[in-house]
């Protein structure tokens, strides 16, 4: 091997490695739901599509959206300050109707005030899709935070701020976007484990499962009516174009990438392992039950490690989204996860990242070295799940995972 194609060689490792750093982005929400609470979520790539077409779509939409999303967040801020206020007085015990229409009726005023907003505006008002569009925005924010009258405190901060960013900042729009995104999908991502798997939690894994792969396409198809299903280029102001280092010629987009992609894992591997919240994490993962004996508050923990691995998805959303487009094809990054889970253990954050380079870096030179000579092509998709095969017919538990012994 001559020294240009030990340059081209180690091009092509680099070039999969970067890549696999993106895999363990998607890869990480897996894990880190999957150790809290034994779940396999099949929706974190529909996640990874809702959260880049919200961002990118905001940055387009018109100033009449805006409008209404303040507007509307400002009178459900009131709404919920007014639960909060029927609230404490069913707290402090009151006596009279206060008292009993708290009791009767408080935890389905969420409910009952976005049916009867969404019928006014129906019949009155002609507002036009980013009308609705902001009508989605702050119902799902108003009904997560306020679902069984929760968190109406939270719900007044959030809506609020949202007023503000919606009714103020016209100059920085990527800025807007980005922030209205990441509440929104933290706030999907805690409504789907409040809402939806909460109930079940007692349920058998193969429910849990078939849940999540309900939700999958429920996500898919609120992401794409409530927005649209057309391909959106996003910049991200990261310019996809070679960059010499010593011979070496590498994308610009793929080092910043990866760059953002090793400086979340590293912060959430420092938040989940040095924090009050990640040792308690720990501790959940390793036993649910004796987690509740000692005291950690076992939904608090579940809902953190939602809102995390809605951040994962979407900053995986807008990785891949300014990679390939924002497109429906993204939310099929979860199955590129499996095999880099597989290889790494379903348990392991540290298995996530190595497992991400594995298969990104194998797939990538498996491709330039042996399927393009050999096979005309096309093995990059199928290459990942092969190697996954195999770690499960010689070490299932993955590289990091821990082996479970069980009594019959």
């Amino acid at each position: 091997m001559n020294f240009a194609d030990f340059l081209f060689f180690v091009e092509v490792l680099v070039g999969g490695l970067l890549s696999g750093i993106m895999y363990s982005l998607v890869a990480l929400g897996l894990v880190l739901i999957f150790k809290a609470s034994s779940i396999f979520n099949f929706a974190q790539g529909a996640l990874v599509l809702f959260g880049a077409l919200t961002f990118v779509l905001l940055t387009e939409v018109a100033g009449d959206f805006w409008m209404w999303t303040g507007w509307l967040a400002i009178g459900l801020a009131a709404v919920s300050a007014a639960m909060y206020l029927l609230y404490q007085a069913q707290q402090k015990g009151h006596a009279g109707s206060v008292k009993v229409f708290a009791d009767k009726y408080l935890k389905r005023v969420p409910l009952f005030v976005t049916a009867v907003l969404l019928l006014v505006l129906a019949f009155f008002v002609d507002g036009g899709q980013n009308m609705w569009r902001a009508v989605f925005v702050t119902m799902l924010l108003f009904l997560m935070l306020t679902t069984a009258v929760q968190s109406p405190k939270w719900a007044i901060g959030v809506l609020l701020g949202l007023a503000v960013v919606a009714l103020v900042g016209d100059g920085a729009v990527t800025y807007r976007a980005f922030a209205v995104t990441l509440v929104i999908v933290i706030g999907m991502a805690i409504a789907i484990e409040r809402i939806v798997l909460r109930p079940m939690v007692n349920q058998e894994p193969i429910i849990l499962f078939m849940a999540t792969i309900g939700l999958n396409y429920v996500i898919e198809g609120v992401a794409q009516g409530v927005w649209d299903a057309d391909v959106h280029a996003l910049d991200i102001g990261i310019p996809d174009v070679p960059f010499n280092i010593g011979g070496l010629y590498l994308s610009q987009f793929d080092l910043w990438a990866g760059f953002i992609a090793a400086v979340l894992v590293t912060a959430l591997a420092i938040f989940f392992q040095k924090t009050r919240v990640g040792r308690a994490l720990r501790a959940v993962a390793d036993d649910h039950q004796a987690a509740l004996s000692v005291g950690i508050p076992l939904k608090n923990i579940w809902a953190v490690v939602w809102a995390a691995a809605g951040i994962v998805a979407l900053v995986a959303g807008l990785m891949w989204g300014s990679k390939l487009g924002v497109q429906f094809s993204i939310s099929l990054l979860a199955f590129k996860a499996l095999p880099v889970i597989i290889i790494g253990g379903f348990t392991s954050i540290p298995g996530a990242i190595i497992g991400g380079l594995i298969v990104g870096a194998t797939e990538k030179l498996f491709e330039v070295f042996v399927g393009l000579p050999y096979f005309g092509g096309g093995t990059e998709n199928w290459t990942p799940y092969m190697l996954g095969m195999f770690f499960l017919m010689f070490r299932p538990q993955g590289m990091f995972g821990e082996k479970i012994i069980e009594r019959v």
